[in-house]
């Protein structure tokens, strides 16, 4: 291992993880993003809506480190950073009481911005069974005598949060509509997301495989990963091209200047050749689809 935990606090870090908050926080902003496109940006729902996505993130990656060390996926074997609970300075009860505080905080600021956005009692069933899933969907992708992580499932539940529902659900918040050309970035979003798990999977392959976590790396071989990959990195800026084509919005083709950065990504996890050459591009990855929602919305103000 790399890395030693020689306190709690250290240890509360890396179980936070705060490398994966740009990438949590990249729909809520091409949500907003669109939102505002359409006139219909609310303040009040985009801070309320990153700050409930903050938590869902951060009780997300509790809760894998919580699982992996029960399933046996963080054991002496795994090459990637050293986990919290793995390391033996938090226990497993004091993990799990952080899960369920973290659930709290999530369902509660969840129902501030459900409240403050919304005005129908069916839309706010609607969503608030939306938001319950999701936390759900945080707590059980390792954890539980099931967790879908292990089927190689993780995969779609990332498409689908962090970009259908993270980005269509934000907008939908904001303007209390539905457009279906938002759909697009959706995608965009979505697989960026997915290429980020993808890489910690790829970098995680062998002690996955030891601990029975079929991943979908492990499942059609490293080799096929990073194809794979590359068709998620591709396929996102192809998206917003459809996107910008669609309906000649071509100040839409912006954050195609972060593609570079993304195919470096790219070559990077290729050419890794261990766990420790890999695993500096999860951040990479989820920083540059931050910074490529950044320059999507700067487009926007600065060409509408």
């Amino acid at each position: 291992m790399d890395i030693t935990l020689a306190n709690k606090k250290q240890a509360w870090l890396h179980a936070i993880r705060l490398r994966t908050l740009p990438l949590a926080l990249s729909s809520i902003l091409m949500g907003s993003c669109l939102a505002a496109y359409n006139q219909s940006f609310r303040w009040d729902v985009f801070l309320l809506a990153a700050l409930t996505t903050v938590f869902l993130q951060i009780l997300s990656n509790l809760a894998n480190d919580y699982g992996d060390s029960v399933h046996g996926a963080d054991s002496q074997e795994r090459q990637g950073p050293i986990r919290a609970v793995q390391s033996g300075v938090i226990s497993l009860a004091e993990m799990k009481n952080a899960m369920i505080l973290l659930s709290s905080l999530s369902l509660t600021s969840g129902l501030v911005l459900l409240y403050i956005a919304l005005q129908d009692w069916k839309l706010f069933a609607l969503f608030l069974a939306l938001g319950v899933l999701a936390i759900i969907a945080a707590i059980t992708y390792t954890s539980g005598k099931k967790p879908y992580g292990y089927a190689g499932l993780g995969d779609l539940s990332v498409f689908i949060f962090f970009g259908l529902l993270g980005v269509s659900g934000t907008y939908f918040l904001h303007a209390l509509t539905f457009d279906w050309v938002i759909l697009l970035p959706a995608v965009s979003l979505g697989l960026f997301s997915t290429a980020v798990l993808n890489i910690n999977n790829i970098r995680d392959i062998e002690s996955d495989t030891m601990a029975g976590k079929k991943s979908i790396p492990v499942r059609i071989g490293k080799k096929a990963a990073l194809i794979y990959n590359w068709i998620l990195i591709l396929g996102g800026n192809i998206s917003i091209i459809i996107f910008a084509f669609s309906g000649n919005q071509f100040w839409a083709l912006a954050p195609l200047l972060i593609s570079p950065l993304m195919i470096k990504v790219g070559f990077g996890v290729s050419n890794g050749k261990d766990a420790q050459a890999i695993d500096p591009f999860l951040k990479k990855m989820a920083i540059s689809t931050l910074l490529w929602v950044i320059v999507f919305g700067s487009a926007w103000f600065i060409f509408n």
